[in-house]
């Protein structure tokens, strides 16, 4: 299945009663659940979902606020990790129906652990590609520099000016400011293609999405990683694209040190989205991790995996 196909076959989802886009591939094997990052959606595992699906029933979530998903205002829901975790658990009891592979990258790493955590029994193991660091919480300021230790909370509270906010988005959310944000996260700039611009932008017109980004760009608390991976009752794996300008893969390494996490993988020069920059890479990695994984509880038996 092509890309453009993919993009144009979303499935939805009534959670809470707002409309929840997803995607699904495969129809045999171990079921998977990928959770996009920030900004992002389900699209953004459009180079992953066909390879995966050859030996995997693949899904792909759009979070509340982002993608297709619909974007009700702060005040009608919380945008946090807390909301974001239950609607995977929702997801996976009321749509998928049994326990999961979660797999996420960047924000969407918060949100799968968060899952699994509060709820144990949908999880089968997480995959955790450059995982967020979140920086910018309120624990984590002391450790930085001054000017942004003290600049942070000061544009949180310009930002919060709805007008302000709101200037300040339509800024950022345009085409051409997104190829260059782009540019500084992905090492290889050929995968920076016009689809994938298009394909974060046009949420970004729809009725919400600025409160959604501003409501979380003043979120600066709920779990972190270091939190979540003592009490997750999985196992993990971490992928850590090693040219990540936004999380430094010298602190992702920390998280490695959790008994939790099984294996961490570097990847030479890659970026902040290994999964769309080096799906020949990643797509690989998944597979052999969601087949030892699955064998190891008896999820298979003789079944071997299809291999092209």
């Amino acid at each position: 299945m092509t890309s453009s196909t993919l993009l144009n076959s979303t499935k939805t989802w009534t959670w809470r009663n707002f409309r929840i886009c997803y995607q699904t591939q495969g129809v045999t094997g171990p079921v998977v659940l990928m959770v996009h990052g920030f900004g992002a959606s389900w699209g953004h595992w459009r180079k992953n979902i066909p390879p995966l699906a050859q030996n995997c029933r693949v899904y792909a979530i759009d979070l509340l606020g982002f993608g297709g998903s619909d974007k009700p205002k702060p005040g009608d829901i919380n945008y946090t990790f807390e909301t974001w975790g239950q609607q995977i658990a929702d997801f996976c009891r009321e749509v998928i129906k049994e326990p999961v592979f979660l797999v996420g990258n960047s924000i969407g790493c918060i949100a799968a652990m968060q899952a699994a955590v509060n709820n144990a029994d949908i999880a089968l193991g997480v995959a955790l590609i450059n995982c967020s660091l979140r920086l910018l919480h309120d624990r984590k300021r002391a450790n930085l520099s001054f000017p942004r230790r003290i600049g942070t909370p000061l544009l949180q509270k310009i930002l919060a000016i709805k007008p302000i906010g709101e200037f300040f988005f339509r800024r950022i959310a345009n085409p051409q400011t997104v190829r260059k944000i782009l540019l500084q996260a992905y090492v290889n700039r050929e995968a920076v293609t016009d689809e994938l611009v298009t394909m974060l932008t046009t949420p970004t017109r729809d009725s919400g999405a600025a409160d959604v980004f501003l409501a979380f760009t003043a979120y600066s608390s709920g779990p972190l990683a270091e939190d979540l991976l003592p009490v997750l009752k999985c196992p993990a794996i971490i992928l850590w694209g090693c040219a990540d300008p936004w999380e430094p893969i010298h602190l992702g390494r920390e998280l490695a040190n959790f008994p939790q996490v099984q294996k961490f993988i570097p990847l030479d020069g890659v970026g902040h989205c290994p999964q769309d920059e080096v799906p020949e890479v990643v797509n690989p990695i998944l597979q052999d991790w969601i087949w030892e994984r699955s064998r190891s509880i008896g999820k298979l038996n003789s079944i071997e995996p299809h291999t092209t």
